[in-house]
């Protein structure tokens, strides 16, 4: 059997034969990104369906895995998701206009801000993440778990080989 990335190998192959032997990480890096286009695809389409995007989705799962008082601060916030500095205060604007998040001055120290889960965050929490799971079982329905199993350890043996370490 073969893939797109095998069809790029060999085109490499025939052009730059003097590569042949550089080109075996193209073999993983290039079918991790095809995959994550295709689950890309898929997760804003499941997130669209609950009337929010995909980084929205992110946000409101990164607060509701932090546990009560689901809150956490701008850089606690940063640690613990998949989103860059740049994109947040944007995207924490659009969710509070929608009634998903707040922003709430801690008791303590009234310069910290924390972003919080509001009851209806909550609410499309739930229906949200429960059709993100139902999506990711149906895009592996076909694909032996133990092969998802092995792959899942052998790309977390390569993210610790670059230094991807961090968990909140």
């Amino acid at each position: 059997m073969s893939d797109a990335v095998d069809a790029i190998i060999g085109q490499w192959t025939k052009e730059r034969p003097d590569v042949v032997d550089q080109l075996w990480p193209v073999e993983l890096f290039g079918r991790i990104q095809r995959l994550a286009r295709v689950v890309d695809k898929s997760a804003r389409a499941a997130a669209a369906a609950h009337g929010v995007e995909h980084g929205e989705f992110d946000v409101l799962t990164t607060l509701q895995r932090s546990g009560p008082p689901y809150a956490l601060t701008a850089g606690a916030f940063l640690k613990a998701s998949m989103v860059t500095s740049g994109a947040i205060t944007n995207r924490i604007d659009r969710m509070e206009a929608k009634g998903l998040v707040e922003r709430v001055r801690d008791g303590d120290d009234r310069r910290t801000v924390k972003i919080r889960l509001t009851e209806h965050g909550h609410e499309v929490t739930r229906a949200s993440f429960a059709d993100h799971l139902a999506n990711y079982e149906r895009l592996l329905a076909e694909v032996d778990r133990d092969l998802v199993r092995n792959t899942a350890d052998g790309l977390r043996q390569v993210l610790e080989a670059l230094g991807d370490t961090s968990h909140s």
